[in-house]
């Protein structure tokens, strides 16, 4: 049975939410705490780009006919909010009344104006009333088992710092119009994106191949991990993972473009008739780290996620000598558009691994060394996997060659493993 969104008002110590408003807590419906996960993330939080539409007023209108009335109320709300935030927003239902959405992308006070936008068109369509939008959006502020804390938000507050601010990437969606309803994207082709010539000349073409990943604790595979590699077809060569770093910034977002692309064609060429977990896509820390990257590479991903059953998993690499505070932020904004942000490491450096921790990320991945002795193997995986395990929770170790060393791997405290293709 589905909760009824009721409100509960409940003062929190201390000084009160901007504005003076009160903390209220909002009940949610029991199931959703996995999906809520993505919206739980201190950054996002803290920077006022988690919000709560509230429907309550539709509920309480309805009396008696709000059960025969809901699922049409929600399929009319899911549409205005897929309509307006497009792929650079997240929303997600968490009980009868309430949504809850994401826009990392809006500074906080356009993202609440948007909000509103959106929640007046649904009384009015509902009630022919849009005054009671003014107390039906909702900051969030912590996100806990079972409810959510949120202060209402100062609609004039934001209404004008969005009227003042017209255009730009961080106030077009909070004081514009939203788009006319549009039929879902095409899928990614890869053709657009590769080959390509790259800045310095090169002709450049992306393949990947899929490889199988495992959780250790059953040995359940989970889903496939992306081989990527860029290959300049004039030399035809495969470009080194250090080549491809010294690559411009366009040619990388490019490439991850590509990558994504590739990786919903293999998914659907090698699953058949089977819809796969999950998929562990490769994406550059630099594209993650920009506006514009991140705006490019949120539809692709959200379409890969169509094609999977549990989500995409977000690999990021070159991060060695990134600033903490850098990849925090790029985990934080690319964290609801995936189920998990995994840190790719090239070796295991102290250095790195301290800027690591607190970042975000939740497990870390690293490629098993070949050809290496079977003492030569256990020295490497203890010392990788202890040093590991101090700043992620889920160390996931590639191309493993044997399934003894496999679970060898398992027992020196790894998470999963991906078993290399002959």
């Amino acid at each position: 049975m589905r909760s009824s969104g009721a409100t509960a008002a409940r003062p929190k110590d201390g000084p009160a939410a901007s504005g003076g408003a009160a903390a209220i807590a909002r009940v949610i419906d029991a199931g959703v705490e996995a999906a809520l996960e993505r919206f739980n993330d201190r950054t996002l939080l803290a920077a006022g780009k988690v919000n709560l539409i509230s429907l309550q007023a539709v509920e309480q209108r309805f009396g008696t006919r709000w059960s025969m009335r809901q699922d049409q109320v929600h399929g009319f709300a899911e549409r205005i909010l897929q309509r307006g935030l497009g792929p650079r927003g997240l929303f997600l239902r968490v009980s009868a009344t309430d949504f809850l959405l994401v826009q990392p992308d809006l500074s906080r006070l356009a993202g609440q104006a948007a909000c509103v936008r959106y929640l007046r068109e649904m009384l009015m369509h509902f009630l022919g009333d849009a005054q009671l939008a003014d107390t039906g959006v909702l900051q969030v502020t912590r996100i806990a088992t079972g409810a959510i804390d949120a202060r209402v938000v100062d609609v004039q507050a934001a209404e004008q710092a969005a009227a003042a601010a017209p255009t730009g990437p961080e106030a077009r969606s909070g004081a514009a119009d939203p788009p006319p309803a549009a039929a879902a994207p095409p899928r990614p082709s890869v053709d657009r994106w590769s080959p390509f010539v790259s800045g310095d000349g090169r002709n450049l073409r992306v393949s990947a191949t899929l490889e199988p990943v495992y959780e250790l604790k059953g040995f359940t595979r989970i889903g496939f991990r992306m081989i990527r590699r860029v290959i300049d077809t004039r030399a035809k060569e495969e470009l080194s993972p250090a080549a491809v770093a010294d690559l411009s910034a366009a040619d990388r977002l490019r490439i991850d473009l590509a990558t994504i692309a590739r990786g919903i064609d293999r998914v659907l060429a090698d699953g058949g008739s089977e819809r796969q977990l999950s998929l562990i896509v490769p994406l550059s820390y630099t594209s993650l780290s920009s506006v514009r990257g991140r705006s490019e590479l949120v539809a692709p991903l959200q379409e890969a996620e169509r094609h999977v059953t549990c989500g995409v998993i977000c690999e990021i690499c070159d991060i060695e000598g990134v600033p903490a505070g850098g990849l925090h932020s790029a985990v934080a904004l690319i964290k609801p558009f995936t189920l998990l942000v995994v840190g790719r490491l090239a070796g295991i450096a102290t250095a790195t691994l301290g800027r690591l921790k607190g970042t975000g990320v939740r497990a870390l991945s690293i490629e098993c060394p070949p050809a290496l002795g079977d003492h030569e193997f256990t020295v490497w995986a203890a010392k990788t996997i202890r040093q590991a395990k101090r700043v992620a929770g889920s160390v996931m170790v590639y191309g493993v060659e044997t399934g003894r060393r496999a679970g060898e791997l398992g027992l020196l405290g790894a998470t999963h493993v991906s078993l290399r293709l002959a």
